[in-house]
């Protein structure tokens, strides 16, 4: 067996042990962790999976919703003029997550409303999405924003289909949490719900973060605190490297 298993394994049957030896108060109680708080961006990063598991205290359906930290979002859209694409239109959206991800241990439509869905902003067709200007044309708005959440899920922020919760048993659930190599650092929500009945029993939220190291948290540390500096030093580099390259081929 790998590694990795042997490492999840242990993790569940640590969890299991710990929650179970505390007794269940109520059928609305929830406990959630993760496998490891901090998701580390180094050299060669590709991505990374993250495991998160919990106990339920009774019957019910268990919805996991990941969301990444918020900022504005512009979308453009181009149009042909005298042969030239040039940007025409655009919206900018605002708080937009920057990931964005679902798991469940069954089909939603299955279990919930679509209304339950609104007021709780799960999936992407119920991510709140306002535009940061007001009085817009409400199909204008809608296509700008179907346009936003095809750009994520192209880019692999958004996922397209909800992934798996896994029960081992009745109470003890897992679910893996795929990121990708160009996900965003910042703190992150992590919702859990408890579900029956179309009704929301029980509600967690956990944090973590993902985070840079190394040679790369350096440069963008000195990138974002020193901006014009960095500037400055880009453009030395870029010119050293030219004049190098070109006395090269001279000589050459």
């Amino acid at each position: 067996m790998k590694p990795r298993a042997h490492t999840i394994i242990g993790l569940l049957a640590a969890a299991w042990a710990a929650l179970s030896a505390q007794p269940v108060a109520a059928a609305e109680d929830l406990v959630v962790d993760l496998s490891a708080p901090v998701v580390a961006i180094t050299t060669g990063f590709t991505g990374a999976d993250l495991l998160l598991f919990g106990v339920v205290g009774g019957a019910g359906d268990v919805v996991v919703v990941v969301r990444g930290p918020s900022r504005d979002e512009t979308v453009r859209r181009k149009k042909r003029i005298a042969g030239i694409w040039v940007n025409r239109d655009l919206i900018t959206f605002e708080q937009v997550p920057s990931f964005y991800a679902t798991a469940t241990n069954r089909p939603l439509n299955e279990f919930v409303t679509p209304e339950f869905l609104l007021d709780n902003q799960i999936g992407v067709r119920s991510i709140e999405l306002k535009p940061k200007l007001k009085g817009l044309d409400a199909v204008e708005v809608a296509r700008f924003r179907d346009a936003l959440v095809r750009n994520m899920q192209k880019q692999g922020l958004y996922a397209r289909q909800p992934g798996n919760v896994t029960f081992l048993g009745n109470r003890l659930f897992r679910t893996t949490i795929t990121f990708p190599a160009n996900v965003a650092t910042g703190t992150y929500g992590i919702d859990v719900y408890l579900v029956r009945d179309n009704k929301l029993i029980s509600w967690k939220t956990t944090l973590m973060t993902v985070r840079k190291f190394g040679f790369e948290a350096g440069v963008f540390d000195f990138a974002h605190r020193h901006s014009l500096a960095y500037g400055v030093l880009a453009i030395l580099i870029a010119a050293v490297a030219g004049w190098l390259a070109g006395a090269v081929f001279r000589r050459a």
